[in-house]
């Protein structure tokens, strides 16, 4: 490292072409298949990496995900490039805030058995009461044993004759179904004043019943003028018939497949909700399993109906809801439903995913479509991590308000070109005096830092009095080292 005092303006703002080098900068042997060596010592003498796996990582690049603009030029990237979309954003952030939305200085009680922080999810009386005989209120809370938020159905007045009823939960709770709204467990309180039973399930935040979506008032009014697709019916279907297979299997039945019992909680989502609540509320009638599996793909087919006519009504004119999917829709739809309500071929769930075979294959390409996407996403900030922890790092080594009185503290040793780099990185100006504002720049140079690569960089002091040629590798000890001196 050598330091150079000069006299003279120092413009380091020189445009140069960038070299014609292939995209893969380590190169493997095609015959042999041998890989590069490298060395990760100077990684592992890194506290930020003492507890991460060493892996041979190319921290200059940013692999181009497959929704690359082609209109760019190979080594060109936006803003954009680097973080995940807006949308998926906002969507991921109003979840995490539904998530930790809090109700302070309301009535509700402070713990419900191992459950805090009860916020009302239904504040709709007419919607919330009279569902399942009994007034019902829904509310998010946390877990005291795990931290995660649960959702709590609360059935009000409810008296439990037969504690055995409450046993059937844990045949609930063994099914594992990406389709079904999960069952945890189930008790009676008092904790509300009254003789309650709460039921707990998985939380989906901002998460909509499949009537709000498709049959709410605005929603159902442009529906009407507009055929929903038979692409979204299908996997409706797909995932229905997946949660009854699930249901049926472990010898239960579903009981309650309504538009108000099927929750959509992401693209093209949906999962059944308050499964078990029937099991136990009418544990004492004794009904006929294999009747209410029958009854469970006759309401399948009035879901079916309801979708393809755009009408809560659809059932109620079966004839006419019939015909309407066959003048609009494909004959493997129409076949699916006069097998439930004309000629009795579809009597389980096994027939419904034979009738949906043709079908099954386009649900699965859309949801390896959307997981394709999911991970592109992903991967925009596969390296955001490590810039994170770099800028955590300058956060806390520079201008130190202990070193006030000192002002050499930042002037000498390992800490002096730490400063020069980070008014390189975030203090440019351009040639109009303007300051730089490229996020390129920085995210290309923090990541030659984190390598600590043997390329020069030169760093200029403010006044243009001080000149400094050092390597990013010796930059990245000085870091390491003026951190490890914060740590002792």
């Amino acid at each position: 490292m050598s330091r150079l005092n000069m006299n003279s303006n120092i413009d380091q703002s020189v445009s140069a072409p960038l070299p014609n080098m292939d995209y893969n900068t380590m190169q493997i042997e095609p015959m042999l298949g041998n890989t590069p060596q490298m060395d990760y010592g100077q990684y592992q003498q890194d506290m930020y990496y003492s507890h991460a796996s060493t892996f041979p990582l190319n921290y200059h690049l940013y692999a181009p995900s497959s929704g690359t603009d082609k209109s760019l030029a190979s080594y060109q990237r936006r803003p954009e490039d680097f973080f995940i979309s807006n949308n998926l954003r906002e969507e991921l952030q109003r979840k995490n805030e539904a998530t930790l939305q809090t109700l302070p200085g309301s009535n509700l009680p402070e713990y419900v058995h191992v459950y805090h922080s009860l916020v009302p999810i239904e504040t709709n009386m007419e919607h919330s009461t009279q569902v399942f005989g009994y007034p019902t209120w829904a509310y998010k809370a946390t877990s005291s044993k795990d931290g995660r938020v649960y959702c709590l159905r609360r059935i009000v007045g409810y008296r439990l004759t037969n504690e055995k009823a409450i046993s059937i939960v844990q045949v609930w709770n063994s099914i594992k179904s990406p389709s079904i709204v999960g069952v945890v467990e189930a008790f009676t309180t008092r904790a509300f004043g009254d003789s309650s039973l709460v039921f707990v399930y998985e939380y989906f935040p901002l998460a909509k019943t499949l009537e709000e979506v498709h049959f709410g008032s605005e929603m159902y009014q442009q529906m009407n003028r507009i055929q929903m697709s038979e692409g979204l019916i299908w996997r409706y279907i797909v995932q229905i018939a997946s949660a009854v297979r699930s249901i049926h299997g472990a010898g239960l039945a579903a009981r309650q497949i309504e538009p108000k019992r099927i929750l959509v909680t992401g693209h093209s989502r949906i999962r059944l909700n308050c499964c078990g609540i029937f099991d136990i509320l009418n544990y004492d009638l004794g009904h006929n399993i294999s009747e209410l599996q029958k009854e469970d793909i006759t309401s399948l087919g009035k879901i079916v109906l309801m979708l393809a006519n755009n009408s809560v009504g659809a059932a109620l004119h079966l004839n006419s809801a019939i015909e309407t999917i066959e003048r609009v829709y494909s004959k493997d739809l129409s076949d699916l439903i006069k097998g439930i309500f004309v000629d009795g071929s579809v009597t389980n769930v096994d027939e419904v995913v034979a009738k949906s075979a043709p079908r099954l294959l386009d649900s699965f390409n859309d949801t390896l479509d959307y997981n394709t996407y999911l991970e592109n996403e992903l991967s925009k900030t596969l390296e955001n991590g490590r810039v994170a922890r770099l800028l955590i790092k300058f956060g806390m080594i520079n201008e130190r308000p202990e070193y006030d009185h000192d002002p050499a503290w930042s002037e000498t040793g390992e800490r002096y070109p730490i400063k020069l780099f980070r008014d390189f990185l975030f203090h440019q100006e351009d040639d109009n005096g303007k300051p730089v504002v490229d996020m390129g720049h920085v995210l290309r140079h923090l990541n030659k830092l984190d390598a600590g690569i043997e390329e020069s960089i030169m760093l200029v002091s403010r006044d243009e009095q001080t000149c400094l040629l050092i390597t990013y590798k010796e930059l990245k000890a000085c870091v390491e080292s003026a951190f490890r001196e914060l740590s002792k």
